[in-house]
């Protein structure tokens, strides 16, 4: 562990237990039967404590989105071709992808980052440069990285998300993009859960019941050979992750070291959070689950973390796309409870509260 990743998991602290009193006991005190607004009202008092006190709003959203390749596409997993993601790059700073269409009706950025896309990119402004590498190697054949590429790929989230709340920041949602990252997911899932490969393993960008076999046995070969310790996530990560994975559970530790909410998108993004969580335990009170998706994985992963996810509506695109959304509901949470109007202000008689119980 190098000196940045340690310090940062330090300053990761427990959620503020006064803060959520205050709003909890707010939300018993608005005008509607307690309870009645279900996962919102968690969601705010939850906020609250990850904050330190009651928001109303969140003026800096940010999507942040990594990109890296994987060598393992050369062991037939994918249907498509590893230049899809740096391809889909140029959509992202276009402005032209699924993820560029939420985000823009949530009110937040786009940042996009190389993690490390095989081909590279020209210098421009709108692109943050972090390659660790050209892509990581094939899992199937050996560990994905070194153990020193993992702790790079890990500093170089922090290092994102800090600049991003140089810039102003206080709610982050992760987002991603690499061909074959399913597959390092799957991988990732079944090591640090202990759950069966087949039970973990998804359809991925469209694969038949062959492919999805096929699939299955390039994860549990590369299981098998490279024996990642499920008690070290940087062990797990490094065996059969991805740069773009490593870039994530960066991000996700610097904004919780700095009481920030991270709003997880699908299975890429559960991955991350596993190893995330498993680097600081803490780190599950910070993460919400915007959305189930559509891959098998994801609901195990969810349950293992602790979380239930605010949407379900069958979404696999990834890019950070159900986080987009999860974010409106977020937004919607604080704002209820920070407007709508307790019995007392609101003129309301303890007769007819009690009638709204």
């Amino acid at each position: 562990m190098n000196n940045l990743i340690s310090r940062v998991i330090k300053e990761i602290k427990p959620l503020d237990e006064e803060a959520m009193g205050a709003a909890r006991n707010r939300q018993n005190e608005l005008t509607k039967p307690r309870g009645s607004l279900g996962l919102l009202e968690e969601l705010s008092i939850r906020i609250a404590g990850i904050r330190g006190g009651m928001v109303s709003s969140f003026e800096h959203k940010a999507v942040i989105v990594m990109a890296a390749d994987h060598g393992v596409v050369n062991s037939g997993v994918c249907l498509y071709p590893q230049e899809v993601t740096r391809q889909m790059v140029f959509n992202f700073l276009d402005g032209g992808a699924g993820i560029n269409v939420l985000s823009r009706l949530a009110g937040a950025r786009v940042v996009v980052v190389d993690m490390g896309v095989a081909g590279g990119f020209e210098p421009r402004p709108d692109l943050i440069c972090k390659a660790v590498g050209s892509g990581t190697g094939d899992m199937a054949q050996g560990p994905a990285m070194t153990r020193q590429q993992t702790l790079d790929s890990i500093q170089a989230g922090i290092e994102v998300v800090e600049g991003e709340i140089s810039r102003g920041l206080d709610l982050v949602a992760t987002g991603e993009m690499g061909i074959g990252n399913t597959t390092a997911s799957s991988a990732i899932c079944a090591a640090v859960t202990g759950e069966p490969v087949e039970t973990v393993t998804g359809y991925g960008a469209g694969l038949g019941d062959e492919q999805l076999a096929h699939k299955v046995a390039v994860i549990k070969k590369a299981l098998e050979l490279n024996d990642p310790d499920p008690g070290d996530p940087i062990d797990v990560l490094s065996k059969v992750g991805g740069f773009e994975i490593g870039g994530l559970t960066g991000v996700m530790l610097g904004a919780a070291a700095h009481r920030i909410p991270v709003v997880l998108d699908g299975f890429i993004s559960g991955a991350a959070a596993l190893l995330a969580a498993g680097l600081e335990p803490g780190m599950k009170d910070y993460f919400i689950a915007a959305h189930l998706s559509a891959e098998s994985g994801h609901g195990i992963l969810l349950k293992y973390l602790g979380l239930s996810p605010v949407l379900n509506l069958g979404m696999r695109l990834g890019e950070g796309t159900g986080a987009a959304l999860g974010m409106a509901v977020v937004e919607a949470a604080v704002e209820m409870l920070a407007g709508m109007a307790t019995f007392a202000e609101a003129g309301v008689s303890r007769n007819k509260r009690e009638s709204l119980s």
